[in-house]
């Protein structure tokens, strides 16, 4: 599909799935490279709805013993970042002492970063590193460190493969860019 239609946006295919794939494969490799012979075992906090697909993907991946972990913050409506990041959900385990590899969609504002940074404190992890399918670094501004990208892409507004338009569109396996 070169177009797709949601509602009353069109979209264009912007990043096809095969490029995702390996942009997926080099993060992996990263990541593995960082925790190869860990004896503890890892947690891959899963940030609901978006990382799904993401998170599914780099699991099958990872060369190491890890536990996935999902939670839920919201700030958008519509196409537009509403700039206030609500925790629409929980933490689904407890990890105190443990060490987090939190797993984003995308990383454009970067208020949920700084917030799940604040939350994972709380919560007693030992460490927490970010790990993106996507970062906006010309929307990124803030000084939490992102210590695992898979691809930079142009501040547009895009969804598939788990980015969604009003919960729409997460189940495409290419990424789409507003077509205008």
């Amino acid at each position: 599909m070169n177009k797709v239609t949601l509602k009353d946006k069109t979209f264009r295919t912007s990043i096809p799935y095969e490029r995702i794939m390996t942009a997926i494969d080099q993060v992996a490799a990263k990541i593995n490279a960082d925790f190869r012979g860990c004896t503890d075992v890892p947690v891959l906090l899963c940030v609901l709805n978006g990382s799904i697909m993401f998170t599914a993907e780099l699991m099958k991946r990872l060369e190491f013993n890890c536990q996935i972990v999902s939670t839920k913050l919201t700030s958008y409506e519509g196409t537009n970042t509403t700039g206030k990041v609500k925790q629409a959900m929980g933490m689904t385990a407890d990890i105190t002492g443990r060490r987090v590899i939190v797993i984003e969609d995308i990383v454009d504002s970067g208020n949920t970063i700084v917030e799940l940074k604040r939350i994972l404190e709380e919560k007693g992890a030992s460490e927490s590193r970010i790990c993106t399918m996507l970062l906006k670094p010309d929307a990124y501004k803030k000084d939490v460190k992102l210590d695992y990208v898979a691809m930079e892409i142009p501040n547009d507004f895009i969804v598939g493969f788990g980015l969604d338009y009003d919960e729409l569109g997460r189940n495409f396996k290419d990424i789409y860019i507003l077509d205008e």
